[in-house]
Order: C-alpha cells, then sequence, then structure tokens
C-alpha cells in the first residue's frame, strides 16, 4: 500500500460515514440542534467539507470549490465567502437549517472528488514538504492532511451521533 492508497482509503471512510449519516432523514432532522447551543448534522457535514475544501485547496494550489464551484451561491448562507464555521455560533449554525440533504452532499461528493484526485497524485517524497509557515514547528503537508482526516472522522462522528439520537426519537 502506497501512501497514496491509504490517504484515498481514509477519505472514502469519511465519504461514507457522511453519506450513511445524512441518509433517509429528513430536512428538519438535518437541522435540529439538541440543544441551543449544539451543532447539528447539516452544520456538522457543511463544516467539515468547507474545512477539507479549504485546505486541500490550499495545499494542492488551487481555487476553493465552494467559491470557483458555485457552491457558496447555491448555498446562499449569510456568511462570507471564505466562512469555514470556525468561531460559529449556535446563530450562524441555524442558518443551515434550511439546506436540503442533496445539497449539502452534492457538495461533500464535489470536495471528495477534488481531495481524491489531488492525493491519488502524492508519493511519500511529497509529504514533508512544509505547507504552512505559521507554526512552529512548520506544518507538512502529511501532517496537514492527517489534519484533515482527523478533523473530518471527529465532525462524522458527532453528526452520526446526532443522527441515532434523532432515530431513537421517532
Amino acid at each position: 500500500m502506497t501512501s497514496a492508497d491509504l490517504l484515498v482509503d481514509a477519505f472514502g471512510r469519511i465519504k461514507e460515514n457522511v453519506h450513511g449519516t445524512v441518509a433517509d432523514l429528513t430536512q428538519a432532522e438535518l437541522g435540529i440542534q439538541p440543544d441551543g447551543d449544539a451543532n447539528s448534522i447539516a452544520w456538522l457535514i457543511w463544516h467539515l467539507t468547507r474545512v477539507q475544501d479549504d485546505h486541500i485547496a490550499d495545499v494542492a494550489g488551487t481555487e476553493q470549490l465552494w467559491t470557483a464551484g458555485g457552491w457558496s451561491t447555491r448555498f446562499n448562507l449569510p456568511f462570507d465567502a471564505t466562512a469555514t464555521g470556525y468561531a460559529h455560533n449556535p446563530t450562524d449554525v441555524a442558518a443551515l437549517a434550511d439546506v436540503p440533504a442533496d445539497l449539502l452532499l452534492a457538495y461533500y461528493d464535489a470536495v471528495h472528488a477534488a481531495t481524491i484526485t489531488y492525493v491519488s497524485t502524492l508519493t511519500d517524497a511529497d509529504l514533508p514538504r512544509i505547507v504552512d509557515t505559521r507554526w512552529d514547528p512548520p506544518v507538512t503537508l502529511g501532517v496537514r492532511l492527517v489534519s484533515v482526516i482527523d478533523d473530518d472522522i471527529q465532525h462524522a462522528g458527532q453528526a452520526a451521533y446526532i443522527r441515532g439520537m434523532l432515530l431513537r426519537r421517532r
């Protein structure tokens, strides 16, 4: 197994989790915040996708699909086009309540496809490349990719947990 194979597998598992979590939920269920300060499934899926889009575009040297692919216009959210969800408050989370599952998944799938296209080209020699000097030590490509995978897995798991709560209420 190559590094590229490992990365493709990891991002593929995230895709399975995202789709499995959203499957067969109503738009209302996707937007439910379990309490006043909690994130919704819709927000968690949007956020993990935005972070992946932002970070992968940065290391690949491409424009984010959020803007380049017109997703920011289709979502029509009251956020700056650069927003990824960092430091969002409950009101911001609630802004995702009306986003339909097919739109969330279409954006996620577009970002996933771009991610797979990029990581499929990587070799072991690419992973030590410094991609962010704002940290000490500077962040390598390998560390950035693991960070994205870790963030996405955590948020997909949080969304799956909320799904379980909602399904028990049905």
